[in-house]
């Protein structure tokens, strides 16, 4: 695709929309516009994308070739209704939306009006600042599109330094509930384990904790990587 420069639109400015859009934009593409964010998130939107255009969802869409709508995932299947009803959509526009909860479904209603549905979760948490972009290097996205269209879905997660993954739509939930698992247990442990070395005197838990973690996981993803080696050796 480094062929063909799109014109980007991004939907939603909180901690993911931005980074996608500087990502793409590093690539070659064209950001058309964000939405506005909110007050406090002007800066960090300004520091990630310097005189990027703030304009409304309709008029993103209006005049976008590629529309990212990086929303909540509980605003994501309104928003798409709700455009829709405005018959917003252009017919082979490609819409990508960045939830790992939601598939392909909830762009039903754009998709009535002819567009391209994409979806892509890159598989790791943002903090939406600029290194989000040397993390995203690397890093497995999980995309879902129609057969016809997931050479385009594929080619732009590479474009971001992503590697794709294809993922079913009834794979999808399997998918979203081990991200969950894996994020919200590490969370949980790592702030208990935190809170005790802090109660046990220590200034800088997350500093001295840091090494111990990251070997922890590595530890445990070669484990599984080994058994998996050696159930796959057993006849």
């Amino acid at each position: 695709m480094n062929s063909t420069r799109l014109g980007v639109g991004i939907i939603g400015a909180g901690r993911v929309g931005p980074l996608i859009g500087a990502a793409l934009s590093r690539a070659g593409h064209g950001l058309v516009g964000i939405t506005p964010p909110s007050e406090s998130g002007r800066e960090r939107v300004q520091a990630i994308l310097p005189g990027v255009v703030y304009a409304d969802s309709l008029q993103i869409i209006e005049r976008s070739e590629l529309v990212v709508v990086a929303l909540p995932d509980h605003e994501l299947a309104g928003f798409i209704e709700g455009m829709s009803l405005q018959n917003a959509w252009n017919t082979g526009q490609l819409v990508l939306h960045t939830s790992i909860t939601h598939g392909l479904d909830v762009l039903t209603g754009a998709r009535a009006q002819g567009v391209i549905p994409l979806a892509l979760h890159p598989l790791m948490e943002f903090t939406g600042t600029s290194m989000d972009l040397t993390r995203m290097s690397g890093a497995w996205c999980v995309i879902s599109a129609p057969a016809i269209a997931e050479p385009i879905a594929s080619a732009l997660a590479v474009e971001m330094g992503m590697e794709p993954l294809v993922v079913s739509e009834e794979n999808r939930a399997q998918v979203a509930s081990a991200i969950a698992l894996a994020t919200g247990f590490s969370h949980t442990t790592i702030h208990e384990a935190a809170s005790r070395l802090k109660a046990a005197g220590i200034d800088n838990p997350g500093v001295v904790m840091q090494p111990l973690v990251n070997s922890s996981i590595e530890n445990a993803l070669r484990l599984f990587a080994g058994n998996e080696r050696e159930l796959g050796g057993e006849d």
